[in-house]
Parts: structure tokens; sequence; C-alpha cells
């Protein structure tokens, strides 16, 4: 019990950064390799989406070394998967991309009967074991999501319950939800000293410092729990993480730990690409 104290009389954790991102039509990029991924890795790019105009429809292409979380607040989305199937996403789901050594996927943001679609993709850098192994792709619903308090546990474990999809390194990332006047203490698992928070709406406090709906904030590397207040009814997400020893080598749409990693990845995307355009699925313009 001493120690359990100990841990939680810990000065409260500073915001070391914070940014609006930078906006690119519906979409706003708030995390990427070149600035608050190198601080905040594994996690390297945060899109925040907010399309209340005709549908988005995205293009198929390609990725390795890297998995992504789509996490939708409201809407649809029809993701094709790199099977080539469509799985439809509804409102509240998760869609999980495992690139490995490399897949191509697209889909489109909502339609014509459910107007404004929101929610964020989180991409974050594969280790060693798993930059150039198999793709691997789940689903979830909403129903499907288990949640800990006001926590949805999108991925990892928190609280006592745990995500069905394997997290690549110990990481969490939670979508939480408050009521005004509602407190709610996050206490990272050991280990994980990376954390960052991005409200969605709403107005709300992280030890006591003003945090701001479409931000990224990234706090100062700790194992200090930080206790969240809501001012009005909020939601965020929230993410922490044993930090990623590596270095990230960048190619256009792959992130691994190696230039050796990222020439194989890159070579298996295109072979896979070419076999695309072989069976009409994809324009030879795309490779």
């Amino acid at each position: 019990m001493q120690a359990i104290a100990q841990r939680h009389a810990v000065t409260p954790r500073k915001i070391v950064a914070r940014t609006k991102g930078r906006r690119n039509g519906p979409a706003v990029r708030l995390m990427s390799p070149s600035d608050f991924g190198q601080l905040l890795k594994p996690f390297v790019f945060l899109d925040f989406f907010d399309n209340q105009g005709p549908p988005f429809v995205g293009a198929l292409h390609p990725h390795s070394g890297i998995a992504t979380l789509s996490y939708l607040i409201d809407g649809r989305m029809d993701l094709i998967d790199p099977d080539g199937h469509t799985v439809v996403l509804p409102s509240g789901g998760v869609e999980w991309m495992q690139a490995g050594r490399g897949m191509w996927h697209g889909g489109s943001v909502g339609d014509s009967d459910h107007g404004r679609v929101r929610g964020f993709q989180l991409w974050v850098a594969l280790p060693p074991a798993l930059e150039l192994g198999p793709t691997v792709a789940a689903f979830q619903s909403t129903e499907q999501i288990v949640s800990a308090g006001p926590a949805r546990v999108l991925l990892g474990s928190y609280g006592g319950v745990s995500s069905t999809i394997p997290a690549p390194s110990p990481m969490n990332f939670l979508a939480v939800k408050l009521q005004a006047g509602e407190r709610w203490t996050y206490t990272p698992p050991p280990g994980h000293t990376v954390l960052w928070s991005s409200p969605v709406e709403g107005s709300l406090h992280a030890d006591g410092l003003r945090l701001y709906p479409e931000e990224l904030v990234a706090f100062e590397e700790s194992e200090a729990p930080i206790v969240f207040e809501a001012l009005t009814d909020a939601q965020f997400i929230l993410g922490s993480a044993v930090p990623h020893p590596h270095d990230l080598a960048l190619g256009y749409y792959s992130v691994h730990t190696s230039p050796q990693a990222l020439a194989d990845g890159e070579a298996h995307i295109q072979a896979v690409g070419r076999r695309l355009v072989a069976q009409g699925r994809l324009s030879p313009r795309a490779l």
C-alpha cells in the first residue's frame, strides 16, 4: 500500500507541447513523424476528420511497417480491406489494419444518408519482429468494444479489461466520455511514460491545465497519473505506451525501424501493386 501511495503522490505531469495541427479539407493532421511522432513514438501519425459535406472517396494506397487504427465517432465509413472486400464501419466502430511487410487499402467516408462523419485515424510504428510480418485486419462494432468506467478500450488493456485486438507493443488507446463535473484519473501501466490526449468536444482540464477541442497535447515523460475534469460534457481520446526505442526510417506511406527494412517493405508494396494492376483493381498510374 505504501508503494501505491507514493506512486500517486508524485508531481502532476506537465504539458510539454500542444498543437492544432495542419488542416487539409475535412481532416486535420495532428501528429506526424517529423514533429510530435518523434516525441510520442510508437504513435507516429494522428488524423482527426470531420466531414460534413459530400462523401469523400479515398483511392487504394499502400502501407508497410505500421498499423492503423480508425475510430469512428459519428457516421459511417466503407473500407476496402487488403483482400478487396468492402467492410462497413458504423458509428462507434474500430478498424485495425496491421500492414506488416506491405498491403494496399482504401475506402470512403460518409454517404448521402448519414450526414456528419467524425473520427480519428491513428498510426503506430511496429517493432522489428512485426514490421516485415503478415498483414492483419480486424473490425469491431461499438457493441464489441470493452469499457472500463467512462473509457472505451480501443487498444491495449485498462481497468481490468482488454481489447480483443492484440497491440503490437505495450500501449493503450482509449476513448473517454465525461459528464459535466465528472473527474476521472488515468493511471498508466508501468513503463508507459509516453502519454498524449486529444479532446473532441467540451471543456476539459487535465491536472488543472485547460485542454481545447481538436488539439493534441503531449505530456512529459513520467509514470504519474493524470486527473481529467470535465467542466462541461466532454469527450477525448488518450494514448499511452512504452517508448518505441528505434529510429524512424520514413517512406511516403511507410514507417520502419531501419533503411533496410524500409527498402524491403517498399519493394513488397510495389510487387503487390503490380498484382493488383494485373487483376484490374489498381491503375498503373498508382505505382
